[in-house]
């Protein structure tokens, strides 16, 4: 049987709404581009293992923690590529070829373009302002996905457990050993939380905790401030 390439890693909590979604624009894969599907679940209830399940993904259990959650993935996957998403998330339709010919060049760690799936004036300044900080300091963050060949995510130290902050831990070692780059397709994150607590308070929510985070706070003292918060 031949190798997979690519391994799609999806930490999921309670996303059997829309974890469909995105396992249908995954099955748009070029046929060229062999992947395996892995989705690490820590949901009190099986409705996400189920709809994963159907899609043909491999289903892991495990705690609520997305460091650690990717942690079980990534070595669960064999591919010598990883395609690592949040479960709410929608990939363009032409996110195969993107992919395919990112792989096909020198050793580097590439993103999409963040995006929000809500309409509004702010939300697209956000998007911009996104948009700079990877352009300015090849700063992205998890919800823009991040494909990385393994062997580069192993020289960085691989992924660490971590409960809040493990998208900006790892990005921060990854930096001095390769490019971060543009895949230049857009990545559609889910809007609800935005809508929910508004674009500005949720912004200086996010910018409050990194610099927390850069003071020296934990990642368990950060993720209880951020899921305590409404």
């Amino acid at each position: 049987m031949k190798r997979p390439s690519l391994a799609v890693v999806i930490p999921a909590r309670q996303e059997a709404q829309r974890l469909p979604l995105l396992l249908a624009d995954l099955q748009q894969a070029p046929l060229g581009l062999e992947t395996e599907l892995i989705v690490v679940d820590s949901s009190a209830d099986p409705g996400t293992a189920d709809v994963a399940q159907l899609a043909g993904a491999q289903v892991i259990r495990c705690a609520a923690n997305r460091g650690l959650q990717l942690q079980v993935g990534i070595a669960a996957a064999t591919s010598p590529w990883l395609l690592l998403l949040h479960a709410d998330c929608r990939l363009p339709a032409r996110w195969g070829a993107s992919v395919e010919q990112a792989m096909g060049q020198a050793p580097a760690a590439w993103y999409f373009d963040f995006q929000v799936a809500a309409a509004g004036l702010p939300l697209r300044l956000l998007e911009l302002a996104v948009q700079l900080r990877c352009r300015i300091r090849a700063l992205p963050y998890g919800d823009q996905g991040l494909l990385l060949p393994r062997a580069l995510l192993e020289q960085a130290g691989g992924m660490r457990p971590l409960p809040l902050m493990e998208d900006l831990d790892l990005i921060q070692r990854l930096q001095p050993l390769a490019p971060l780059r543009r895949l230049g397709q857009p990545l559609a994150v889910d809007g609800r939380r935005w809508r929910r607590d508004g674009v500005l308070r949720t912004a200086e929510r996010n910018a409050a905790l990194r610099r927390a985070w850069r003071r020296g706070a934990t990642a368990q003292e950060l993720a209880q401030r951020y899921y305590r918060s409404p």
